[in-house]
């Protein structure tokens, strides 16, 4: 059988997605059932247990494939970037609107009716999707309007399939943001969240960790004697994290170091991180 990484397709020994029969064993083969995030932000963890790590999110508005449902817990793929895991059961819902909008601040709130006086509702991340049914106008501010009657702020929403031109400026919209390990939203995100995110943003889906963008994004780069040669939205690659270059000596990520996302000159770097993780393991170009 063709090796497979579990990250990327949905098998176990008793149980796997039915398109992957006859390359993996398993004792059952199942077909997907569609389903949506119904939250802001879903953890997606190791196990179906509370307390196991979180090795991604998914955002509200996300599409996933549930392969099983058992004592409050789904076993779910993402359709986007075919991330697997386990998430909540209760935090999924169905797909019964399409998509019409894409929040694309890094953070925004819900309100339960167009007016920013009213007690927020929720909120949502950059990423996040949602079905706009109606608009309306309070004191001059103008709501984005759901089904349900809540509103968002309209300017912080654009219309699914607008990209921005450059995602190492989205990626700069983040700076301040709490560093979370398997974090990939505005209340918190990683090294390769923060890469996976503003692509995502300038139309680009990219896989999730940073030892797969290393492999896939763009093409190998030679960064040149002292690394002259890299430029804005260049990246950088350590062993387990990953880093933008914002221009030719400065880059942006989100790091262990400040537990922030927070902009840092790339020598510098290179010496802090080698002290424990050694230097950069490549670069690439997108």
């Amino acid at each position: 059988m063709t090796a497979r990484d579990a990250r990327l397709h949905a098998f176990r020994s008793d149980l796997a997605d039915a398109r992957l029969k006859g390359e993996v064993t398993a004792e059952r083969f199942v077909a997907g059932r569609p389903a949506r995030i119904a939250v802001p932000v879903a953890d997606v963890r190791k196990a179906p247990r509370p307390d196991a790590g979180i090795n991604t999110q998914f955002l509200s508005g996300d599409d996933v494939l549930v392969f099983e449902d058992i004592k409050g817990w789904a076993w779910v793929q993402s359709e986007r970037d075919g991330y697997v895991g386990y998430v909540a059961a209760n935090e999924l819902g169905g797909r019964e609107h399409e998509p019409t909008h894409v929040v694309c601040v890094p953070r925004t709130f819900v309100y339960p009716g167009p007016d920013l006086r009213f007690p927020i509702a929720g909120n949502l991340s950059m990423g996040s999707t949602l079905t706009v049914t109606g608009a309306a106008e309070t004191r001059g501010t103008h709501y984005a309007v759901l089904s349900s009657g809540q509103a968002l702020i309209a300017g912080h929403l654009q219309p699914v399939g607008d990209v921005a031109a450059d995602y190492v400026s989205v990626a700069e919209t983040f700076l301040g943001t709490p560093y979370l390990w398997g974090g990939v939203s505005g209340f918190g995100i990683d090294c390769s969240g923060l890469v996976q995110l503003a692509m995502r943003m300038a139309g680009r889906d990219v896989l999730r960790d940073s030892d797969m963008q290393a492999k896939g994004i763009g093409e190998p780069l030679e960064p040149g004697p002292d690394y002259s040669g890299l430029r804005r939205g260049d990246l950088v690659f350590w062993k387990g994290h990953v880093a933008i270059m914002t221009d030719a000596e400065t880059m942006i990520h989100a790091n262990g170091h400040t537990m922030l996302v927070s902009r840092e000159g790339l020598k510098e770097a290179v010496d802090r991180i080698g002290y424990l993780y050694g230097g950069p393991t490549g670069f690439r170009r997108p």
